[in-house]
């Protein structure tokens, strides 16, 4: 995986998009919205990180349990491998898509494992939501002293609740870079290849 490092800060900017939010304005989310779904979660982040029973060094571990939970119930990492490696998904029998995805999240999670205190009073605004369909766009810009970072999110409706399946952080898609490596690893090696360098990557960023 080439651009792993680059890779590694957009992971790092979709964690922040979800931990910021803090003094979040504008744009007033209707009920049942896309923009509801992204603050709801947001909002959820907060309480876990501002529990202080869990702000010790030896609670990082059980933090990071936690808001990994809360942040899995919003985001699609089904949706997110199968775009990931396209038309490669549809050769895969049930037992390979589960492990791919599984490998995937386990890559993606222990990727913000590292940025669980990355929060400092960033505030995130809300700009404005895009629907069509059962797919929405929800554009938002994270705002610190030094900086003003995009980050939008695209959700898809399943079963009535919004689910993240990409995030687009200062016009990167999180989504199209991994399908860009993941493409040259199949085209060199094979399945087993990709799932060996993911179980790789994931075992590295899990350690201390």
């Amino acid at each position: 995986m080439k651009s792993i490092c680059a890779l590694r800060m957009v992971v790092v900017g979709l964690f922040l998009g979800c931990v910021v939010g803090l003094s979040s304005v504008g744009y007033a989310a209707a009920t049942g919205s896309a923009t509801e779904a992204i603050k709801g979660t947001i909002d959820r982040v907060l309480k876990v990180l501002q529990q202080k029973e869990l702000q010790s060094d030896d609670k990082k571990a059980e933090r990071l349990t936690r808001l990994i939970e809360v942040i899995g119930q919003r985001f699609d990492y089904e949706e997110m491998g199968k775009r990931t490696i396209s038309r490669e998904w549809e050769s895969l029998n049930a037992q390979q898509q589960k492990e791919f995805v599984a490998l995937f999240q386990r890559f993606l999670t222990t990727s913000y494992a590292s940025n669980v205190d990355s929060y400092s009073g960033e505030k995130v605004e809300y700009l404005k939501e895009r629907k069509k369909g059962n797919f929405a766009e929800v554009q938002t810009k994270v705002i610190s002293p030094k900086s003003r970072v995009p980050i939008d999110y695209r959700l898809l409706k399943k079963n009535q609740e919004w689910r993240v399946y990409d995030v687009i952080i200062d016009g990167v898609s999180l989504m199209k870079n991994y399908r860009g490596q993941f493409s040259r690893i199949l085209k060199t090696s094979s399945f087993d290849g990709l799932l060996a360098k993911l179980r790789t990557k994931a075992d590295q960023a899990s350690q201390p």
